[in-house]
């Protein structure tokens, strides 16, 4: 299986981004997964207004994570290496009158001079080329004791059949050609790269869908999709 570039990754993004703030869109998943995600940032700073805290949210897409922790008082900054992304995002913030710093950026090769309490990272390492040396970079950009939160996909024949050949080219759920099952990342992977960069505190959670249910839940299943929580030493 052939792995994606930069410039395709670019692509697909691309066409879909006039997609993100459609509910019942190619986006739905994420739009579901939303409370999930929102309520796993306040369990995991033990708060449930941000205030003030001084957040970026990488791969910030259309903006849909910014705004859900801009709502709760966070000095948000979102950052995607897609333009047309940003141009959606900036204009829904502005129609919901939010203040949120949207940049153009892309967060592999450029460098970013700000530092926060938290950064987020969710659904982007699975996506770029080098999740390891991106890690190492990024890991600059946190406070002393910063927050790290990420999500992404293990790497094992369940997660490939689930994810891509189910939800992806059977379901439809997840538009084709958005996942490459050799840049899907074990937990124990990402784990040990934390570890190497001073990251402590790593704590993980599992994310599961119940077809029957039609509904997602957080445990301890990280056979799939997984969130990943970590301070910076």
């Amino acid at each position: 299986m052939e792995i994606k570039s930069k410039k395709s990754e670019f692509n697909h993004f691309s066409k879909l981004a006039t997609e993100w703030w459609n509910k019942n869109g190619i986006f739905k998943t994420l739009h579901d997964i939303q409370p999930i995600r929102i309520k796993y940032i306040q369990d995991t700073l033990n708060k449930k207004k941000l205030n003030k805290l001084k957040i970026l949210d990488v791969g910030c897409g259309g903006g849909l994570v910014s705004e859900g922790i801009a709502k709760l008082g966070a000095d948000v900054t979102g950052i995607d290496f897609i333009e047309e992304n940003i141009r959606v995002a900036k204009k829904h913030a502005n129609h919901n009158k939010l203040e949120i710093n949207y940049i153009v950026k892309d967060f592999e090769k450029e460098r970013l001079t700000s530092k926060y309490d938290v950064i987020i990272i969710f659904e982007v390492l699975e996506h770029l080329e080098n999740w390891k040396s991106f890690l190492e970079k990024i890991q600059k950009n946190l406070k002393p004791k910063g927050l790290l939160i990420a999500s992404t996909i293990n790497r094992n024949l369940i997660s490939k059949f689930l994810t891509i050949d189910l939800a992806e080219n059977l379901l439809k759920w997840i538009p084709l050609n958005t996942h490459n099952y050799y840049k899907f990342i074990k937990p124990e992977e990402l784990k040990d790269n934390l570890t190497a960069n001073n990251f402590k505190k790593i704590k993980f959670s599992g994310l599961s869908y119940n077809i029957f249910k039609q509904k997602w839940k957080m445990n301890n299943n990280k056979k799939v999709n997984y969130f990943c929580s970590s301070f910076l030493n």
